[in-house]
């Protein structure tokens, strides 16, 4: 049980040994390994009695990226040219900072402060991306990380389905989230109501934080994968590890039993066949979809399965319509409070104390906190992200036509979850991809000056 405690404080201090060294890719190893086994490892870290170190345990991820920063900065050349993505950034960090002074909302500043953390850490994470030399990051290496990460997540998955146990039940989980989060067990297993469905299949989380954050870190897999294995002339090549990766990631999205990240996870296969062309992927697409309804009618006599899918259409089940209700209150405080109601009303934090206006939904749980200024911005950094993606990934080479396609697939992949999860509040999607938009950006605003460099660049 210790090898997830003694894998997460390697990961960091593995990143750490790397900032002294000022090598510039050692963030990796924190940024998908430590973040993807955070919550797990914490809580067997308490389960073992180490209470006293929690708080520093967990702050690792804030102490990795902001050194990170400062390193980039210190190495910097030259000062970045801001974009309007940039700008934008920087509006919405100050925006947000205001909301923790002035006096709106039922809570105190150090619960605001936490719900900052939550709501609007991620751009630190993007400068961070931003301010790396892109030609110190190997993109392949930075890829096939993933792939491991997923095939591992896959590998103790499949053991939890074969014994039909979850890991959680072995690691404090349940104590954890209620000794520091006052959020008691609940559901049939002793773990959250996510970690089954409505019909009481389990649900597993392999050793992410939920099996929401397994799915949604999945989307990040495919969107990888893609990129990875396109080469010139839209050639897809498959090697190996590319092979036993896309294995994984179905497994992984059929056993999370996540209906959003399901459905994001075939846009995005739709989405890479748009993009390349691929008519005969296309076709196969239609089929794999057609198979897959198949196997779920006739491998469930009892319809359980079958039956968490349908009712999600038509919104018949608890979970749904518990979505569409959640909405409707945060649009109605929207509605009534365009400015906001103020830091840790909706979201994670809310919803420790039971008293949660809307939540549910990422777009809501930012409009109701911090207001439509804020929600705007966000929406416009995410359809400017989409837009440039979309471009560099039909018009450009090399490194940046990869992250082309990654950002644009992971961005619209994650379109539906947004709308029924607190997307960036799951650590291991929120740095990885933030991470990695900031790259992208750093890459994209160069393009015009350094167009035959970047063409001919090998990762």
């Amino acid at each position: 049980m210790f090898i997830l405690p003694f894998l997460y404080l390697l990961s960091f201090f593995a990143s750490m040994h790397h900032l002294y060294k000022k090598y510039s890719d050692g963030i990796l190893y924190f940024l998908i390994f430590g973040t993807a086994i955070y919550t797990t490892a914490l809580s067997i870290f308490s389960l073992y009695g180490f209470d006293n170190q929690i708080f520093i345990l967990k702050s690792f991820k804030e102490i990795c990226i902001i050194s990170y920063m400062l390193l980039y900065i210190h190495e910097a050349k030259k000062a970045i040219k801001l974009t309007l993505i940039d700008k934008l950034f920087l509006i919405f960090l100050v925006y947000n900072i205001l909301y923790i002074f002035i006096p709106l909302g039922s809570y105190g500043i150090s619960e605001k402060l936490l719900a900052f953390k939550t709501l609007c850490f991620f751009p630190f994470v993007y400068f961070t991306g931003r301010l790396v030399d892109p030609s110190k990051i190997n993109l392949s290496k930075f890829f096939t990380f993933i792939f491991i990460l997923s095939i591992t997540a896959c590998a103790v998955l499949l053991v939890e389905f074969a014994t039909y146990t979850h890991l959680q039940s072995f690691t404090g989980y349940a104590e954890y989230m209620e000794k520091y989060f006052e959020q008691p067990p609940s559901g049939n297993f002793g773990l959250t109501w996510t970690f089954e469905t409505e019909e009481g299949v389990k649900r597993f989380a392999s050793f992410f934080s939920s099996p929401l954050e397994l799915a949604a870190v999945n989307l990040i897999t495919i969107s990888a994968l893609s990129a990875y294995i396109t080469g010139n002339g839209n050639k897809i090549i498959l090697n190996n590890i590319s092979k036993i990766t896309l294995i994984s990631s179905v497994i992984i999205i059929l056993f999370a039993l996540s209906r959003a990240s399901f459905a994001g996870y075939w846009l995005i296969i739709y989405l890479y066949a748009f993009l390349l062309e691929k008519k005969k992927l296309l076709k196969q697409f239609h089929l794999a979809v057609l198979a897959i309804i198949l196997l779920f009618i006739f491998a469930n006599i009892k319809g359980d399965i079958a039956d968490y899918f349908i009712n999600t259409i038509n919104f018949s089940n608890g979970s749904s319509a518990g979505h569409v209700i959640m909405w409707l209150e945060g649009i109605n405080s929207i509605i009534k409070s365009p400015l906001g109601i103020g830091l840790g009303e909706s979201g994670r934090i809310s919803s420790f104390t039971g008293v949660n206006t809307g939540g549910e939904n990422q777009f809501i749980i930012l409009g109701v906190q911090t207001g439509i200024i804020s929600l705007g911005i966000y929406i416009a950094i995410m359809i400017l992200f989409i837009k440039k993606a979309f471009y560099c990934a039909k018009k450009s080479q090399g490194k940046l036509r990869r992250l082309g396609i990654f950002i644009f697939l992971i961005k619209l992949g994650l379109i539906i979850p947004l709308f029924t999860a607190e997307v960036e509040s799951y650590i291991s999607v929120s740095y990885i991809t933030w991470f990695l938009s900031g790259i992208f950006i750093s890459l994209e605003s160069n393009y015009d000056f350094q167009i035959d460099n970047i063409a001919n660049e090998e990762d």
